[in-house]
């Protein structure tokens, strides 16, 4: 047992593990501080050996399969094929990161390829945000979410703060532990114990000092618990929100300001034009009328046809010759106001919402479904992140479901006005699952990145007040019929992490670019970084 524990693939297994073990919402973090370790000392076992890169780059995969699929193996409830190409493919590129790691360790020095390591994979959490196949669920600094009161310096540095404080232990012990000196074990034991304890001491300082101010605001959070395979699709907008107005109406008051519905809980794709001139939009204004001051921020399922070429999008959908189509997932904001406000989800879940790279991949598929758990049709989307303007000037951010898990986007919200978060989604596709926990979770993350509370509401659940210290003040049962009242806080000041975004990552790109070039000139190699 213990020569297989010893063995590289028994190492990178061990990563695997700890990596998934300590991931939200059963986890326990702290194991993150030490989970690279292994695969680390796997690698130099292999390099040490002058095994094949072929054998490297087994266990890095075997170590990131394991994770990937113990920590979001929840998405086969959606899509078979969605959830393996998820794992298997972000794997691939995790080891391909992992290579180029491999790759320096053979020519540089032991802490410049560490480095290095440490500014590659902060970088590819960075890529992984922005690029079209993007999946940044495991980013490192997602794995504190259920401890916010570790965290609460994520104001200033967000969650690749948190990325940065496990890369640079792990690192670090990987560094130390490679002297083979006992007394210098015990050292590094000490300063991986401070290197954890300090950053969560300053946490414990800030959450006890920081004080929650500013205006409130009532707001009804509506869970209506429908199936989305079997009922969502079958009722007319018309009695969605009858139904959705009979579950408000017996918590709304002269103070209710918000009523507050799922990520397209309206799903009878009728055209918009269609819609708005139909009987939904009149019963919502029947019973704001009665509700003086209410305001609705409901999700929508809905499209336009487009019949000039000239408004043709690269989202657009061929329908027919001359005919295009464009299909929103989007949010309404209906008020006394004789114009309903919208906001499109911009931030697309792939291959159920977009097909990545559409000019390019479009022609290759042609009329091919792409079953990641919908088809190749997209999302049409705004470049914008205008918050939604009350009837007294308050500005709330409508944030749709996926779009929750990044960080400066949200960030976009802010700078433009946003004094509150509501989040809008439908976890219902995940079941009684991790992954609906897991989405919550990392709602706490926006709350502290950016000191807004967060109203959500979720489809099945879990809906939730956070509050800025990323605390939930009040949560809803999964699978429950069921409306939840509370108060938001309204804050206008904006943190280190929403006026200057994803810095940190900026600047580990620039070092890995840095480190990379100097190992490509060989000169300056010898001369540096040896």
């Amino acid at each position: 047992m213990k020569k297989a524990l010893q063995h590289p693939i028994g190492l990178a297994a061990i990563t695997g593990l700890l990596l998934a073990a300590a991931w939200p919402t059963i986890g326990f973090p702290l194991l993150l501080f030490i989970a690279f370790v292994p695969l680390l000392w796997a690698e130099k076992q292999l390099r040490a050996a002058k095994a094949s890169t072929k054998k490297v780059f087994f266990i890095a995969y075997l170590s990131f399969v394991i994770w990937n699929l113990l920590t979001t193996w929840w998405l086969y409830y959606a899509s078979g094929f969605g959830m393996w190409f998820a794992v298997l493919v972000n794997a691939l590129l995790m080891s391909g990161l992992f290579l180029l790691y491999h790759q320096a360790a053979k020519r540089i020095a032991p802490f410049y390829s560490l480095v290095l390591w440490v500014c590659l994979w902060m970088a590819f959490e960075k890529f992984h945000l922005e690029w079209e196949f993007s999946w940044p669920w495991l980013n490192l600094g997602n794995a504190f979410a259920t401890f916010p009161k570790w965290i609460q310096w994520y104001e200033y540095t967000g969650a690749f703060g948190g990325s940065l404080w496990v890369l640079s232990l792990n690192a670090f012990v990987f560094y130390q532990l490679s002297k083979y000196d006992s007394q210098n074990t015990k050292k590094t034991i000490g300063i991986l114990a401070l290197g954890i304890a300090v950053p969560i001491c300053l946490s414990l300082s800030i959450y006890y000092t920081y004080k929650i101010e500013g205006t409130t605001k009532e707001v009804v959070l509506l869970q209506p618990n429908v199936d989305p395979y079997t009922e969502k699709y079958n009722a007319t907008n018309y009695d969605t929100t009858q139904d959705l107005l009979a579950l408000a109406s017996p918590l709304c008051t002269a103070s209710t300001a918000y009523v507050i519905a799922p990520e397209t809980v309206l799903a009878e794709m009728v055209p918009y034009d269609q819609f708005y001139q139909s009987t939904s939009p009149m019963l919502m204004r029947q019973f704001i009328q009665k509700q003086p001051g209410i305001e609705l921020l409901w999700g929508i399922d809905t499209f336009n046809f487009i019949t000039d070429p000239a408004a043709v999008k690269p989202a657009s959908n061929a329908y027919r010759p001359g005919l295009w189509v464009d299909f929103y997932n989007a949010a309404l904001f209906v008020n006394a106001s004789p114009e309903i406000q919208k906001y499109y989800k911009s931030k697309l879940v792939v291959g159920i919402e977009n097909l990545p790279y559409k000019p390019i991949l479009e022609p290759l598929l042609g009329n091919v479904m792409l079953d990641l758990g919908g088809t190749i049709s997209t999302k049409t989307t705004q470049s914008d992140r205008t918050p939604f303007t009350s009837a007294d000037g308050t500005k709330v951010a409508p944030i749709i479901c996926y779009e929750s898990v990044y960080g400066d986007y949200v960030n976009g919200f802010v700078r433009n006005g946003a004094q509150f978060l509501a989040i809008i989604t439908n976890d219902a596709w995940w079941h009684e699952s991790q992954g609906h926990k897991q989405h919550l979770s990392f709602a706490r993350l926006r709350a502290i990145e950016t000191r807004r509370d967060v109203a959500r509401s979720a489809n099945t659940g879990i809906s939730a007040f956070i509050n800025q210290k990323g605390e939930v003040t009040q949560q809803t049962k999964y699978g429950e019929k069921v409306a939840l009242k509370g108060k938001v806080h309204l804050n206008n000041q904006l943190t280190i992490y929403v006026r200057f975004g994803d810095y940190l990552a900026q600047l580990a790109i620039c070092i890995a670019t840095l480190l990379l070039l100097l190992i490509v000139i060989k000169p300056l190699r010898k001369k540096v970084l040896l």
